[in-house]
Order: structure tokens, then C-alpha cells, then sequence
């Protein structure tokens, strides 16, 4: 794969882009520094970036009882879980950029239970990893458990589709060879 290539596959991006998407990679450059090559690798087909885009804004951006950084902590311990180099490594550097933390984004990376997080977030992440590796034996006490912690029914939702999301983007990356922008891996150290 080339360096200019997101992922192993040859998917030229739609030349020229709409001028919606080219309006959205330019505020990514502008805000980021770069365009992250998961939206690069959907660029092939403006109806697919579209949709990964919609969900991702949706898990990840939109109204809800968990905080960004949450979010991105239930992103870095599921991809752990699958080893996903792509979103290891960008998701591992939002959680160090929203955190202020290096050292809680490597924790995480690594093994999610020794970072000094809360037990709230504990069981948040306890929930994602048993979605990740076993989901067939959630039951209602695994549930229950959220609830003790301070999850309402609506953020246990949240929880869950997060993970999930993260679970089919780990699957996608690793299947295409994604690999991360460069610029990640310095990023918040």
C-alpha cells in the first residue's frame, strides 16, 4: 500500500468530490491538521462516506448522557478487545487530547483495567467488552449493574450502540489493511 493509499484496496476517491464533501474534508484540514484516512478509505462512494459519517456523528457527537470522552474510552477498549490498529491509535489519541492524560490513553489501549478511571466508567467499559467479546450472555443483571452505577436505560442504549459501531469499524478497518494517519500518533503526548 502506498502512503496515499488509506487502505490496502484500490478505491480512487470520487474525483472531483462533491462540493459538500470537499467542504468537510477542508474543515477537517483545518481543524485537525489533516483528513482522517477512515473518511479518505469511504471516499469512493460519496453515498457510503455519507452514511459513516451520519452514524459516526451520531454515536459520537450528538446529544447524550456520556461525555465525548466516554465515548471515545468505549471506542479504545473495544478496539483493544478486536486489535484494531486504526482506531487503536486515532481513538487512543482523542482519548488523550479530551483527557489532558497521556497515561489514561495508553492505559486504555492496553488493558483497560488498569487505568485509573471510575467505577462508573469501569462498568461502562466492562459492558462494551462483554458486547465485544460475548455478547450472547448479556442479560438483564449485566443490565442492572449499569443502572447501579448511575446509567439510565437511555445511556445503556448510548453504551451499546457505541459499541457496536465500534465493533463493525474495527471489523471494516482490519479487513482493508486501514491504516492511521501519521499525525495521531503524536498527537496529545
Amino acid at each position: 500500500m502506498t502512503t496515499d493509499q488509506p487502505t490496502a484496496l484500490n478505491l480512487p476517491p470520487v474525483d472531483p468530490l462533491p462540493p459538500e464533501t470537499q467542504k468537510y474534508f477542508d474543515i477537517c484540514m483545518e481543524k485537525l491538521g489533516m483528513v482522517p484516512n477512515v473518511l479518505r478509505a469511504y471516499a469512493f462512494d460519496i453515498n457510503k462516506l455519507n452514511a459513516f459519517t451520519a452514524m459516526y456523528n451520531d454515536m459520537m457527537l450528538a446529544d447524550s448522557g456520556l461525555t465525548k470522552l466516554e465515548r471515545e474510552m468505549i471506542a479504545v477498549a473495544v478496539s483493544s478487545q478486536n486489535k484494531c490498529f486504526y482506531c487503536l491509535v486515532a481513538h487512543g489519541a482523542a482519548v488523550r487530547q479530551l483527557s489532558g492524560d497521556p497515561a489514561l490513553g495508553e492505559a486504555l489501549v492496553m488493558n483497560y483495567r488498569v487505568a485509573p478511571i471510575t467505577a462508573k466508567q469501569r462498568a461502562m467499559l466492562d459492558f462494551a467488552v462483554q458486547m465485544t467479546v460475548a455478547s450472547s450472555t448479556i442479560q438483564e443483571s449485566d443490565r442492572q449493574a449499569l443502572r447501579d452505577h448511575g446509567f439510565s436505560d437511555r445511556d445503556i442504549w448510548d453504551i451499546a450502540s457505541v459499541a457496536s459501531f465500534y465493533n463493525m469499524t474495527n471489523r471494516m478497518a482490519s479487513a482493508v489493511d486501514m491504516r492511521p494517519n501519521p499525525e495521531y500518533h503524536s498527537l496529545a503526548r
